[in-house]
């Protein structure tokens, strides 16, 4: 699903028209303290975001040196039942939670939790630094990664040179790193780049996201799939193509942003918010610091990309932040 229908269902057509950034927006509001903020809170959800919920959290203690934010980040499908449960003040995901996850909540509470956009990735395919593929496209990726081919590849891709290589690297097979299913990126990537199909029973799962990148980095016929927040000069990050034949578009933010590139998604922390009240102070301020100059500063910082205040703006306006 391109970024820009998923922006309009989240967040309205503001997105559609936002002009494309690569950097910090320099219209995002800059982050004012207030008074009174204290005590505890825990955050419990995904890998992607463990790193980045961890710098706001820094971030925010610089503004509030009495509050504790704990975060544990095993995994998106562990963000639903600790905010059912009453565990934990934030569930962060890479994924959109499923109808299963929302009427799990909505039983015990009587509303759907409350998801907030807070950064922009762009899932990337990883290959080895020395691997030369120029490029691949999603009916590719999904005969390399997936034994079902829903995306309509007509066979099944095993080796290197089926995709053009030649050479040593002609009859070279692949070794696939996956993230493990409690993953948002596990199925966000199975929706989007297997369209909906089934992994095959090769893959190398991983507990987290760097561990893809790592294992990529060291098998040079490796290929696996990370946030954009987690390259290194070891691994190449493949242009990507939705169709056989369409134009391949680099991991940028500039082509995630306009949707141009095909693996482009919204990263969420997921709120319990009655939509009576206002949000706890320590967690309102904390959403409007991730949602402010400073905290998007943070996001470009942590190699991902930054919410435009068009998108901003809008978030804060239906949490009551403005």
């Amino acid at each position: 699903m391109k970024l820009k229908v998923m922006a309009a269902a989240v967040i309205g057509a503001s997105f559609i028209s936002m002009p494309v950034l690569a950097d910090v927006d320099p219209d995002l509001p800059e982050y004012e303290r207030v008074s009174g903020i204290s005590g505890n809170m825990t955050s419990i959800g995904s890998d992607s975001l463990n790193n980045l919920m961890t710098l706001w959290a820094e971030e925010f203690a610089g503004f509030y040196p009495n509050v504790n934010i704990q975060i544990q980040g095993a995994g998106s499908s562990t963000a639903p039942p600790a905010l059912a449960e009453g565990t934990a003040n934030f569930g962060p995901m890479s994924r959109e939670m499923r109808a299963s996850e929302i009427a799990e909540f909505e039983e015990r509470y009587g509303y759907p939790p409350t998801m907030v956009p807070v950064a922009i990735d762009a899932l990337a395919v990883y290959v080895n630094q020395d691997n030369p593929i120029e490029s691949l496209s999603i009916p590719q990726v999904d005969a390399i990664f997936s034994e079902t081919r829903r995306c309509g590849y007509d066979e099944n891709i095993t080796r290197w040179g089926q995709l053009g290589l030649d050479g040593s690297w002609e009859n070279r097979d692949f070794t696939l790193y996956s993230r493990n299913a409690v993953s948002g990126t596990y199925g966000y990537f199975k929706e989007n780049a297997l369209c909906g199909g089934d992994f095959k029973a090769s893959i190398n799962e991983q507990p987290g996201s760097a561990s893809v990148v790592q294992g990529v980095s060291e098998s040079v016929n490796g290929i696996g799939y990370s946030g954009i927040g987690y390259m290194t000069s070891q691994v190449r990050a493949v242009p990507l193509s939705r169709e056989d034949g369409g134009e391949a578009f680099d991991v940028s933010a500039e082509n995630a942003v306009s949707g141009d590139y095909p693996l482009a998604r919204f990263l969420m922390v997921y709120v319990n918010k009655h939509p009576n009240e206002d949000l706890a102070p320590q967690q309102a301020e904390f959403l409007r610091m991730v949602l402010s100059k400073e905290g998007q500063e943070v996001t470009n910082r942590d190699g991902y990309i930054p919410l435009p205040e068009a998108v901003a703006s809008r978030v804060r306006g239906e949490l009551g932040l403005d």
